[in-house]
């Protein structure tokens, strides 16, 4: 195995010949890195794609909740994606608080950033008196346009790769040491990008799921968490909590998408006793 490892690496791809920089633009005193770039085009393109899904009828809400929307789930994004990489991910930042502040640096779990959302939507559906569950329906289908552009930043900056591999396109990463390794940031932005999108893409376009409050936003809990789950089992644990990863025999990623696939599994199988009766909030005509 080690020497399978060894001729692996002679033949593998070398990231750092590949001609990528985390700096999209550097003007001297002003500096833009894709990861930033990232986060802008998933919210941004999100926000287009949302306008497509609430002008079709039987829309939860109307443009105007649609621009609150991306507000409230900016936010969500930026301090509960910050907050949870805090607790779950590294801890030790609580040590000296103001680091915290420093985004700038890296650090942001998916999974706190959607509970951020989720409490975004919360809120502003209760202020308009909106069904909050078909929100997060509509909502849900539009996030995998941030997750591929987030993977891809993630692979350009050289970082979160996989475990050591003897794949052909295997890669060897400037700080992952001389062995080849998954590219597994490739595989997250396939699955919990692409692959995503088309699932809940056709459940919108081609079935009657936004019909049936929680089916959309269950398929996205569900499909990610398996997603997550499966290519944790290539990527390498982060190096402060390796040692939990091996005391408890998964990632803390896999641990926190547990409770994501039995709730979307719940959601599934429970959308359709809660179909009623949509009266849309922009349009006119009721859908049954």
């Amino acid at each position: 195995m080690i020497l399978d490892l060894v001729a692996a690496a002679s033949s593998a791809i070398r990231f750092d010949q590949l001609g990528l920089s985390p700096v999209a633009l550097d003007l001297g005193f002003f500096t833009l890195k894709w990861y930033s770039l990232a986060y802008l085009a998933g919210i941004l393109i999100g926000y287009w794609y949302l306008l497509k899904l609430i002008a079709q009828p039987g829309s939860p809400m109307a443009r105007r909740h649609a621009d609150d929307m991306i507000f409230y789930a900016t936010l969500g994004i930026i301090i509960g994606g910050r907050l949870a990489y805090v607790f779950f991910y590294q801890p030790e930042i609580l040590q000296h608080p103001l680091d915290i502040f420093k985004l700038w640096n890296g650090g942001m779990s998916f999974h706190g950033g959607a509970a951020g959302v989720s409490l975004g939507i919360l809120y502003m559906a209760r202020k308009e008196k909106l069904s909050w569950l078909r929100i997060h329906d509509y909502v849900a289908c539009v996030v995998p346009f941030g997750l591929f552009f987030g993977r891809l930043a993630n692979f350009v900056n050289g970082e979160l790769w996989g475990k050591e591999t003897d794949v052909p396109w295997a890669m060897i990463f400037p700080t992952g040491g001389p062995f080849a390794r998954h590219p597994s940031q490739l595989y997250e932005a396939f699955f919990e990008g692409i692959i995503l999108f088309c699932i809940l893409a056709f459940a919108f376009w081609k079935t009657k799921a936004r019909y049936k409050p929680g089916m959309l936003v269950g398929l996205f809990v569900f499909f990610y968490g398996v997603f997550r789950f499966g290519v944790e089992y290539f990527r390498e644990a982060d190096a402060q909590l390796m040692e939990f990863a091996a005391r408890t025999g998964l990632h803390m990623g896999q641990w926190l998408c547990v409770p994501m696939i039995l709730g979307g599994l719940y959601l599934i199988v429970t959308a359709k006793g809660r179909r009623v009766r949509v009266e849309p909030i922009a349009g006119s005509a009721s859908v049954s």
